[in-house]
């Protein structure tokens, strides 16, 4: 079984937090705590890349990732 990686950004609001994988159209999930933001995110890419391989569509690869924070002034 091969292993993919993928970026995963999570965000807290006043709700919970909230993970999806930009690489990944339409692939994103919730929890109440980070943990579970992870366990979900980590479940919902593995049901994306099936569906990718089952229906014939090329899973993407990533060569580099970079996150950076920027501080704009309004």
């Amino acid at each position: 079984m091969p292993n993919y990686r993928f970026s995963v950004i999570i965000e807290k609001d006043a709700d919970g937090y909230f993970a999806f994988c930009p690489e990944l159209q339409g692939c994103y999930t919730q929890g109440d705590n980070y943990e579970e933001a992870m366990e979900n995110i980590r479940d919902a890419i593995r049901l994306c890349i099936e569906d990718m391989i089952e229906s014939g569509e090329a899973v993407p690869t990533i060569e580099s990732i970079s996150l950076t924070s920027l501080e704009v002034a309004v």
